[in-house]
């Protein structure tokens, strides 16, 4: 069986073009970048049919994107808009819980996503 994806994995970005998803794997080492980007690319195959432990719904239309490497647990926060997958950020998750301050920055960038999809800045 073939998989193929009907969705695309963008990385959120500011109005001032910052990319806090570039950012985070810009700080790891390629061997965790990799297999995180190998994560990412599975993610975009399987979209919301992706599933735990792999993947995990938060809050509302906050996901998670669930990876362990070498002992640490890597997180991608995302949502969906149409066909696309928007990785709002990821960090390395040090309690049992997601940060509420995690969620928070995630529901913020959905939020101003949404607000400048409305604007026409950006095409499902």
């Amino acid at each position: 069986m073939t998989l193929h994806s009907e969705y695309e994995v963008i990385f959120y970005k500011k109005e001032n073009e910052e990319c806090p998803t570039d950012e985070f794997l810009d700080s790891l080492s390629s061997k965790v970048r990799a297999k995180l980007q190998k994560w990412i690319e599975q993610l975009e195959i399987w979209g919301p049919s992706l599933p735990r432990p792999y993947a995990d719904t938060i809050r509302d239309k906050i996901r998670e994107l669930r990876v362990k490497f070498g002992g640490a647990n890597y997180r991608f926060l995302y949502f969906f808009a149409g066909k696309m997958i928007v990785i709002t950020h990821g960090f390395v998750k040090k309690t049992d819980r997601v940060p509420g301050e995690e969620v928070e920055r995630a529901i913020r960038f959905m939020n101003d996503f949404q607000e400048r999809l409305k604007r026409g800045e950006f095409e499902l």
